[in-house]
């Protein structure tokens, strides 16, 4: 008797353990996410929902894949591409994706995973048809930019390694501007600009209201070693750098609009980045101004 006591109390103790255990976990892997979320980390962006069937975007990413010398893989930050994607797709438009050197585009692997991946980085793992374009992406020396309506540069630290040093991009993104095409980049996607000109020969960024990852996020996350850092890039190239901070920039948020160009400060940008560049868009199709910010 005493020994049949002991065994149920026993594994009565022992469900109830395994209850908490599973109610812990439960909660972190539902509340953690929900966490970072509050704090800013891609809080939801409200748009707004636009027809635009008749019209083209472009996202350009990195094309490489491992962080300097260190071995560790990198690539685009994959809300940088997807969000803004989708935000496109769903306003009806054709969607390309095309990267520095073309074929498979490197994603910064931990982006995809919990508890920092957003719905549309879940969606994108089950888009196929998203997928073989992020796998066979379109080398942008084969690229018309000028039969595009839009033109969005994603970052990630592998962006840090070329797209500011690529020539190619910098002289389509020059002959892009040039003929009124919606530009715009999130987080080191602005480094994008640094080899374009103006219609004067001069850098395109210079005078220009711009932002992108504050030398402050690089740093608290320890991540010095990319070859160009986009605040202090910009801001050697003249432009009017600004952005917003917090107890840690990963949660901070920023949009600015300066003519035609969109730019947005970090990874938490992307909706609201692509969402003023369809805005701008929309206002030329339909002859309407928009205020700027």
């Amino acid at each position: 008797m005493l020994f049949r006591n002991w065994k149920s109390n026993t594994m009565k103790k022992a469900l109830l353990a395994s209850c908490v255990v599973i109610l812990i976990a439960f909660s972190v892997y539902f509340g953690l996410p929900l966490f970072l979320k509050t704090m800013g980390l891609h809080a939801h962006y409200q748009g707004q929902s636009f027809g635009l069937g008749d019209h083209k975007a472009l996202i350009i990413t990195t094309s490489r894949g491992v962080l300097g010398d260190t071995g560790k893989k990198t690539g685009v930050y994959a809300s940088e591409m997807t969000v803004p994607y989708y935000e496109f797709l769903d306003a009806k438009m054709q969607v390309d994706v095309a990267s520095i050197d073309g074929r498979e585009i490197p994603i910064e692997p931990i982006s995809l995973n919990w508890p920092v991946a957003t719905p549309s980085d879940r969606r994108f793992l089950t888009d196929s048809d998203f997928q073989k374009k992020a796998k066979n992406s379109l080398k942008i020396d084969d690229v018309d930019f000028t039969r595009y309506d839009l033109i969005y540069m994603a970052g990630g630290w592998g962006a840090a390694y070329d797209l500011g040093t690529s020539e190619v991009l910098g002289r389509k993104i020059s002959e892009a501007y040039s003929t009124k095409i919606i530009l715009g980049s999130v987080c080191h996607g602005a480094l994008g600009f640094l080899k374009a000109k103006d219609e004067n020969g001069n850098p395109l960024v210079k005078g220009r209201r711009m932002t992108a990852v504050t030398d402050k996020q690089v740093k608290e996350l320890g991540i010095e070693i990319t070859p160009q850092h986009p605040e202090r890039e910009l801001r050697a190239s003249g432009a009017l750098f600004e952005s917003e901070t917090a107890f840690r920039d990963m949660f901070a948020n920023h949009v600015v609009i300066d003519g035609t160009i969109v730019t947005g400060q970090n990874q938490n940008a992307g909706a609201e980045t692509a969402q003023k560049m369809m805005d701008i868009l929309n206002a030329k199709k339909t002859g309407h101004s928009i205020g700027k910010k």
